[in-house]
């Protein structure tokens, strides 16, 4: 550690460049040659007498600029790229050298009358400080605008929405960093700037003009930089945006924005939750630090989406250990390796391991004694798991039971299994499955000793592994076309952050056999998400980028749902969770059906698995496309 401080002082205190001690030649040059010219100006008349004092008194004029110069480093100062305050330092630098100048004149009285000493400092400051920031004003413009000889052939035409701070600093870095964005004109709603311009871009009109200033100025590009605007209004304007075909930008929100860099790279493709219709849900996460302070935590599923969002926020939150398990070791080693650089001294554990291997499982539930675990790990693709019921049923029912019966086993105080809304009514494997996961956990709730279980049930996720955002951006970048399954489905979709926010929250308040749901707002079709996108990206749908509908996938329905109509709602602390009513579970019967259904997947039986899904999750209908007459007479010759 003492090496690397030792490095780290040496690099910060290195010597100065050639460069450099010319600037500090020219720069004492300049303040002893303002010296005598502020003698010769205000003692003119009686400069031969002048001459002598004037003499004496220049290796001090030396000497104090340099320590001046020196102690507040001026010459280290990257003058192209010089702020105010920059400027402001290189004033009190003179401002010093005249100071010192006048007490040192005081007390041995070189310059008289004293009358002219006073006159001639102030002359003396005045004129080192405007020559100074003169000669560097000039470098600056000289160095912005012939350094840079690599000018792009193709600059994209750019339209700024906004004309403050944010947007003047965007115009400067643009024009120094010789950029291949050109700002044509500004739009702002404040009407006291239209017409005036900012940094020598013009305010052209208001918001609801932004279409026929598009066209008026050949706009390519559109960046957003209002970071202060509410999330109501950026959305509104977003969607003006969008309609004009131009790929469109923005700066970050205030509190993401980073001021002292270069704000030109923080800008970025609008968020598609940006159009999802609602503000980001926001927990008090004072009850979720307490939740998960200094406790030893488990996350099956850890390299997921959901699963490695969870790791980030518990190490956050200053677990005391975290063990990472998944089966995918390459997601695992990513987040793993993401923890580690940012928090090399926290207790992490990575286990590659299957939650269906349960001697394996027991193993790690001795070793480890997790307090709370996060049951995340799940074969959630649809498609796939139609054609792979056996695999749903034995990754995603047997490794839960697995999981719940170690978990009281080894006295877990929580154990949070994340649900989806496909569990509700469910029209496919999966969701069956996951159902059939939520009735385990409240099952295991009634019987526990020791581990209090709930599950969460949301959305779709956007930015998870299996979004449609990623494919959809995959898509648009190959020239289309844009497969949307159905020009009328529609999906609740949140954020990967309020998920696992969600998931957190619902830790604290559950205390067995509970199912947390989220209000999350109104569902959004699919093909306005991918017409968005389109349209953000700076194509034009159904001409530049066709949409292509391909029919509903093997189980999939035009809508989901988050609550069974016999669920209910129930209140919670937070007025953004809610509590469906308690699963009914026949303690008898379900064992039973778990018995069978097992006994069907080591025969690996297709057919049986579906039927006994179907009989153990009464709101199941499985497709009939795949599984004809099975739920009839349960022989049927359709190949799954």
């Amino acid at each position: 550690m003492k090496k690397a401080k030792s490095n780290l002082t040496k690099k910060k205190y290195l010597p100065y460049t050639a460069n450099e001690w010319l600037l500090a030649i020219f720069d004492l040059f300049v303040v002893v040659a303002c010296f005598v010219l502020s003698v010769i100006i205000v003692q003119f008349s009686m400069l031969d007498d002048a001459m002598i004092p004037m003499l004496k008194l220049l290796p001090i004029v030396f000497i104090l600029a340099f320590l001046s110069f020196f102690a507040l480093r001026i010459f280290k100062i990257i003058w192209r790229y010089s702020s105010v305050k920059d400027y402001l330092k290189l004033s009190l630098a003179c401002l010093l050298v005249a100071c010192g100048l006048s007490i040192f004149d005081s007390i041995f009285k070189f310059i008289q009358p004293r009358r002219d000493a006073i006159n001639i400092y102030i002359t003396f400051l005045g004129l080192s400080v405007g020559i100074h920031i003169l000669f560097r004003l000039s470098y600056a413009f000289a160095y912005a605008k012939y350094k840079d000889k690599d000018i792009p052939i193709k600059r994209k035409r750019t339209m700024i929405i906004g004309a403050g701070y944010a947007a003047n600093s965007l115009i400067d870095e643009l024009g120094r960093k010789n950029s291949s964005l050109y700002p044509v004109c500004l739009i702002d709603d404040d009407e006291t700037k239209i017409g005036r311009s900012l940094n020598d871009v013009m305010v052209v009109g208001n918001t609801s003009e932004i279409n026929q200033a598009v066209i008026r100025y050949q706009v390519d590009l559109i960046i957003f930089a209002i970071p202060t605007a509410s999330k109501d209004r950026r959305r509104e304007i977003l969607q003006i945006c969008m309609k004009t075909g131009c790929e469109v930008r923005a700066l970050p929100h205030i509190s993401e924005l980073i001021y002292n860099q270069d704000i030109s790279n923080q800008t970025h493709e609008i968020k598609i939750d940006d159009l999802l219709g609602r503000d980001p849900i926001r927990f008090d996460n004072t009850d979720v630090k307490n939740f998960i302070h200094n406790k030893v935590v488990m996350v099956t599923g850890g390299g997921g989406s959901i699963g490695s969002e969870l790791c980030r926020q518990i190490v956050r939150f200053e677990a005391k250990q975290l063990i990472i398990m998944d089966i995918y070791e390459n997601t695992a080693y990513e987040i793993q390796q993401e923890l580690i650089r940012k928090y090399p001294t926290f207790n992490l554990r990575v286990e590659i391991a299957s939650m269906t291997d349960r001697d394996k499982m027991e193993q790690l539930m001795q070793q480890y004694h997790p307090d709370v675990i996060f049951h995340a790990a799940a074969h959630k693709h649809v498609p796939l798991m139609e054609t792979n019921p056996e695999e749903a049923v034995k990754n995603n029912v047997f490794g839960t039971l697995n999981m719940v019966q170690l978990a009281d086993k080894y006295q877990v105080k929580k154990f949070i299994m994340i649900s989806t809304d496909k569990a509700v009514n469910p029209t496919n494997v999966m969701g069956a499955t996951k159902r059939m996961c939520e009735m385990i956990v409240r099952n295991s709730a009634e019987k526990a000793q020791y581990t209090e279980f709930a599950a969460v049930r949301f959305g779709n996720v956007l930015g998870s592994h299996g979004s449609v955002i990623p494919l959809f951006r995959e898509q648009i970048l190959n020239g289309g076309p844009v497969t949307v399954t159905h020009k009328d489905i529609i999906r609740y979709f949140m954020t990967i952050p309020e998920a696992v926010l969600l998931v957190l929250q619902a830790g604290t308040f559950a205390r067995g056999g509970e199912v947390f749901v989220l209000d999350m707002g109104k569902p959004v079709k699919i093909l306005d998400l991918a017409e968005n996108l389109i349209k953000m990206m700076g194509k034009k749908p159904y001409t530049e980028i066709d949409i292509k509908f391909t029919g509903l996938r093997p189980g999939e329905k035009l809508y989901e749902e988050l609550l069974m109509d016999d669920e209910g709602l129930q209140k919670t602390a937070n007025d953004k969770i809610f509590v469906g009513h308690q699963i009914v579970v026949d303690p008898v019967e379900f064992p039973k059906k778990l018995a069978e259904l097992r006994k069907y997947c080591d025969e690996n039986d297709k057919k049986k698995i579906v039927k006994c899904l179907a009989e153990t999750v009464g709101t199941y209908v499985p497709d009939a496309r795949y599984f004809g007459d099975i739920m009839n007479n349960g022989e049927s010759d359709e190949i799954i």
